[in-house]
C-alpha cells in the first residue's frame, strides 16, 4: 500500500471539498476554487474534517496513481487555504525585472528585453528590480512560471550571474589560471 496514499488529509475550517458524479474533486477556500478530475480506480471519502483517498484494485496503474492523487488533493487544499509563493533573485550587472500590466519585463543582458506573459490567476511582484515574488493557489502553475522565468538565464557557475531561486546554492567553478 502506498505510504503517501494512506495518509489522511486534514481539512481546514474554511475549506469545503466535494466530489461530483463524474469524479471531479472541487476544493473551495478563502483564496479561491480549484478542481481536478480523479483518475479511474481512485476514490475519495470524507469523514468529520478528514479526507482519505483509496484505490479500487492492486493494478499497477492504479497503484502508481494512489499517492499522486492524494498529494495533488493535499496541494489543492493547501493552495486554497494558504496559497503558494516562489521567490526568484536576479544577479548580474544591469540585470533587472519589472511588471508592466500582465507582462513580466526582464532585462537579462540580451540585445532585446524578454517579455513573459503573466497568467491571470498568478500575482507577480518585483522588489528592488531584482527580486521577483510569484504567488498563486495552484502549486503547479506557480512552480512552472518560476521555472520558465529562470530558464531565460539560469545561473552560470563562474560568476554566479543569472536568475536563481531564493536561497539556491550555486556550485562555483574556478576560472582559468595563469601558470
Amino acid at each position: 500500500m502506498s505510504r503517501i496514499g494512506r495518509k489522511s488529509i486534514g481539512i481546514p475550517d474554511k475549506v469545503t471539498i466535494s466530489v461530483d458524479d463524474a469524479s471531479v474533486v472541487h476544493v473551495e477556500g478563502p483564496k479561491g476554487k480549484l478542481q481536478w478530475q480523479l483518475p479511474q480506480g481512485i476514490s475519495v471519502s470524507q469523514e468529520s474534517g478528514v479526507l482519505s483517498v483509496s484505490r479500487s484494485s492492486e493494478d499497477r496503474r492504479v497503484r502508481t496513481l494512489h499517492g499522486t492523487a492524494r498529494a495533488l488533493i493535499a496541494n489543492m487544499v493547501e493552495g486554497v487555504s494558504k496559497g503558494f509563493v516562489r521567490e526568484l533573485e536576479i544577479l548580474g550587472v544591469g540585470f533587472r525585472a519589472a511588471v508592466k500590466g500582465d507582462i513580466l519585463d526582464l532585462s537579462l543582458g540580451y540585445s532585446h528585453p524578454l517579455e513573459h506573459p503573466i497568467p491571470a490567476d498568478l500575482k507577480v511582484a518585483v522588489e528592488e528590480n531584482t527580486k521577483i515574488k510569484i504567488e498563486g493557489i495552484d502549486k503547479q502553475k506557480v512552480g512552472q512560471f518560476a521555472a520558465d522565468v529562470r530558464a531565460y538565464y539560469p545561473p552560470e557557475p563562474y560568476k554566479g550571474k543569472g536568475v536563481r531561486y531564493k536561497g539556491e546554492q550555486i556550485r562555483r567553478k574556478e576560472g582559468k589560471s595563469v601558470k
